[in-house]
């Protein structure tokens, strides 16, 4: 009975503060609404029409959602910091990301100047490079244990598995951890999320200290018997007598498992769907296999698989007409920039064949994403290795469902009919 009353007092409380914001600026902003999650684009456009650096009560934070403004922050780390201390909130999962041991993600320069310079010697485009062909064989294997099936989870088959076993692969966990693995990415990524229940808050944690004491045995082994993966890497990595600690090297191995799976995931899952409901694009795709990596530009961007990035202000400033105090937590709707009519003709349009590119899926500035190569290689095989098996692809009997998330955007499940 508590419970009930602390639940349904709760609501109230949030349906109060939503209509304070309606009648305060003609829009609410609450992510965790479900029918936000099932489809943000209707709110990004009256929050860029109506209010376009919106504060949030709920939240304590401003959205922001226009293309311009979105990008410039992303760029201007000199006055948007992604250092998380610096921000005088801790609602939400926000404390639970501050006790984390911060990567370079939450750092600022010089630190993360440091860290990215290094990190770079190891993750280069021949790496990746190197790694199509495995890939590309991993995507054949997986769709191999669905074969003689009409239908399949393609979630299940093929876009949660392999971006978990390239990443794997890269850094060099061997097959029999895979399940490991995938569980610690799972939990850590939740960590992005703004609201998390007690048992994920425990789970994060939990998460942290098994996987860093995992890479910490890998990390060791390596330095006594390199190999050419990714840790070996990390440990060579070395400029100007520089390099990275063991507890660095764990940290951006921490990094690189959920930024990898996660990302590359949701693209996947949220690229096919989104051409199912676009039959003339998937048709063009079919006649014309050569635009399949300008597909993926425009996949990333018409449902990008990363919705929200955050920063916090590091002084009193002003964004467009409205002035921001320091300390304060502004989140930036990247989901909403990729459809601003401003910058992108028809953006609610799916065109595989569009001229004006340049979508920010994977942000801008320092902390444009390390694994962005990885993940539009991985994209583009997925689609290749999809076409070229199935004459026809469909909606499965199961509607799509999507994650109960709101900063990484991505299918629970599904079903695809194939032929």
């Amino acid at each position: 009975m508590r419970n009930a009353i602390a639940t349904a007092a709760r609501s109230i409380y949030i349906r109060a503060r939503l209509a304070e914001e309606r009648l305060r600026t003609g829009v609410a902003w609450w992510p965790l609404a479900p029918e936000f999650v099932a489809d943000p684009y209707p709110v990004y456009r009256r929050l860029r029409d109506r209010d376009p650096v919106h504060y949030s009560i709920l939240t304590e934070q401003f959205v922001v959602s226009r293309f311009s403004d979105v990008d410039r922050i992303l760029r201007d780390h000199r006055n948007f910091s992604s250092d998380l201390q610096r921000a005088r909130s801790s609602r939400g999962s926000l404390g639970t990301r501050k006790k984390l041991k911060p990567s370079m993600l939450v750092q600022d320069p010089p630190d993360h100047t440091r860290l990215r310079r290094l990190v770079n010697r190891a993750f280069t485009p021949r790496s990746v490079a190197k790694m199509e062909d495995y890939i590309r064989a991993t995507a054949h294997k997986l769709l191999d244990e669905v074969a003689g099936t009409d239908e399949f989870d393609l979630m299940k088959a093929l876009a949660v598995p392999l971006p978990t076993i390239a990443i794997a692969r890269m850094i060099g966990v061997p097959e029999r951890d895979l399940d490991r693995f995938k569980v610690w990415s799972d939990h850590l990524a939740r960590a992005l999320e703004p609201l998390l229940t007690p048992d994920e808050v425990e789970a994060v944690y939990r998460s942290e200290q098994e996987l860093a004491e995992y890479h910490r045995a890998i990390i060791e082994q390596r330095r006594r018997e390199p190999r050419e993966d990714l840790v070996s890497r990390l440990v060579r990595a070395e400029e100007e007598g520089d390099k990275l600690t063991p507890d660095e090297t764990i940290v951006m191995l921490r990094l690189l498992l959920a930024a990898g799976n996660e990302t590359t995931t949701n693209l996947i899952g949220n690229g096919v769907r989104a051409l199912l409901r676009s039959p003339d694009q998937f048709a063009f795709l079919r006649e014309q296999p050569e635009l399949i990596p300008a597909a993926v530009e425009e996949l990333l961007r018409y449902d990008s698989p990363v919705q929200l990035d955050m920063r916090i202000a590091r002084r009193d400033l002003q964004i467009g007409d409205t002035a921001v105090r320091s300390g304060t937590m502004v989140t930036l709707a990247i989901g909403s920039a990729n459809h601003d009519p401003e910058r992108f003709n028809r953006p609610h349009e799916l065109d595989i064949r569009r001229s004006d590119q340049g979508n920010i899926a994977f942000g801008r500035g320092i902390h444009h994403c390390l694994g962005a190569p990885l993940a539009r290689l991985e994209g583009r095989i997925a689609l290749e290795v999809l076409l070229e098996r199935f004459d026809r692809i469909g909606f499965g009997a199961r509607a799509p469902k999507y994650r109960p998330s709101v900063v990484l955007r991505g299918l629970e499940h599904f079903d695809v009919r194939v032929g």
